[in-house]
């Protein structure tokens, strides 16, 4: 891997909630085109605080930043709402972790993936429906029209998993973050959901932030893995490395809880960061 182009994402983070102490503490991280990286952490160690952050969302949790977010060029900390709602979406995708609450269970499959595609696109109807019906064919969903006319509550939740993928593809994102994706999953749905990630990476070249709590789920699709501890990243390496030679004491105890079997990641199958450009 090489990391000699400019990073997709690079970032140097505080950040405090209102009346409280520092949530982030000085959080350096960086992804580079094309690359898969794994933020990992407990609940409560400010990981989705960090995906609100670089979406420019703080302010909806009454919370402020320090620091800078250089994401395409761009200080994302210093941009005005309205030039956020253009990249938020459009370059920067976001995938949560309850389907069945993210989506609208009043409309119709077709009626939300038409309002994502509307929010950073112009064209006809066709153009839509082509755009639409990519989408869904990249997570390997049904997009006949009878699929198309279901309502969420119609569906499995690992199909509405696939359904907020491709909402959150449907522009091609520069980077996707997934927080917490597979979380609400069975364990064989939640495989398959990893496997699309990964597929998605491999035939795009899209850059994804990956946050989980689950150690082992991301050992075979990251290239490297940052382990967050109480507001700071303590360790970031390649997975291989984070497995086989953990050096942050937090760290070696999370590998050390793990079973033996766990301990032997697959490598990953995503392709190298920067092979594939969008």
């Amino acid at each position: 891997m090489t990391h000699s182009q400019q990073p997709l994402l690079s970032m140097r983070l505080s950040v405090r909630y209102s009346g409280k102490n520092c949530v982030l503490r000085d959080v350096a991280l960086e992804t580079q085109p094309g690359e898969i990286v794994g933020l990992v952490g407990q609940s409560g160690s400010g990981k989705s605080t960090l995906a609100l952050a670089i979406l420019g969302l703080l302010e909806m949790k009454n919370a402020t930043a320090d620091g800078e977010i250089n994401f395409r060029g761009n200080n994302l900390l210093s941009l005005k709402e309205r030039e956020m709602r253009k990249i938020r979406g459009s370059q920067l995708g976001l995938v949560l972790q309850s389907p069945l609450t993210s989506l609208n269970p009043a409309l119709k499959i077709r009626t939300q993936l038409k309002e994502a595609w509307r929010a950073h696109a112009s064209g006809t109807a066709a153009d839509s429906d082509a755009a639409i019906r990519a989408a869904m064919a990249s997570v390997s969903l049904p997009h006949d029209d009878e699929f198309l006319k279901r309502h969420p509550g119609q569906l499995s939740v690992g199909q509405a998993q696939r359904v907020l993928i491709a909402m959150a593809i449907i522009h091609r994102p520069a980077l996707l973050i997934a927080d917490e994706a597979t979380s609400a999953l069975d364990v064989i749905t939640q495989s398959e959901i990893l496997d699309l990630f990964a597929g998605l990476n491999r035939q795009t070249g899209m850059g994804i932030l990956y946050i989980s709590h689950d150690l082992p789920s991301l050992a075979g699709i990251c290239h490297r893995i940052a382990i967050l501890h109480d507001g700071e990243i303590v360790e970031c390496a390649p997975t291989e490395h984070i497995f086989a030679n953990p050096q942050h004491p937090y760290t070696q105890r999370l590998i050390a809880a793990l079973p033996q079997h766990a301990l032997r990641p697959t490598k990953a199958v995503a392709v190298t960061a920067g092979s594939s450009r969008l």
